[in-house]
């Protein structure tokens, strides 16, 4: 096998299918958050599949295409910044992934070190989820993948920002860059660094 199928195995057994949610962009200053959902045919394997981090942009976008391909069910779930700032980074990302596994029929949810309360369904947050169950490790492939995109569009429209090379992340150039120019509308304005007290809070 190639990632070890800790978790998924025991309910695959029991001829059970198994959701994984995993987000991508809870950390970063600007762009969105996107929260994906994969469930896989019982048994699945594939060797290359791994938590998002630890590939290249080549391969998670080829190992994209291969997760579209053979999962039985896909869900994305895309949070601008501006729901961000108004929830809060924990609060949206729950929700999504409570809304997901809500539209999924499936009655096993593994979540990347998520707590969820879901009626009628067995919830199992795993601490690096991503590196331990296939399913998730394919959610933060998805998840990854599309965020990426949607901040290249970003930095076409913003490319004083620099937002295909840092991904919307507070890099130093990041926040540079927001010092001179201040914040665009892709910016999450309640995520401040330290030397920003001289910006204005309405920009």
């Amino acid at each position: 096998m190639g990632l070890v199928h800790e978790f998924e195995s025991q309910y695959w057994a029991k001829d059970t299918l198994v959701l994984g949610l995993d987000e991508a962009g809870r950390g970063p200053m600007a762009g969105p958050c996107v929260v994906a959902g994969v469930v896989f045919p019982k048994g699945y394997d594939h060797p290359l599949i791994n938590d998002s981090k630890q590939l290249s942009d080549k391969k998670r976008r080829a190992l994209s295409e291969i997760i579209y391909r053979d999962a039985l069910c896909t869900y994305i779930e895309i949070i601008d910044a501006k729901t961000i700032d108004q929830k809060n980074i924990y609060q949206v990302v729950k929700e999504a992934m409570m809304k997901i596994s809500i539209q999924s029929d499936v009655s096993v949810v593994l979540s990347d070190d998520m707590l969820l309360e879901i009626k009628d369904k067995t919830v199992v947050s795993i601490v690096k989820g991503d590196s331990r169950s296939i399913s998730i490790a394919a959610a933060s492939i998805l998840a990854k993948t599309l965020r990426d995109d949607f901040m290249l569009e970003l930095d076409a429209m913003y490319p004083e920002y620099g937002f295909k090379d840092h991904k919307g992340y507070g890099t130093q150039k990041h926040k540079e860059a927001i010092l001179k120019y201040g914040r665009c509308d892709a910016h999450r304005k309640t995520f401040r660094f330290k030397d920003e007290a001289q910006l204005s809070l309405d920009i």
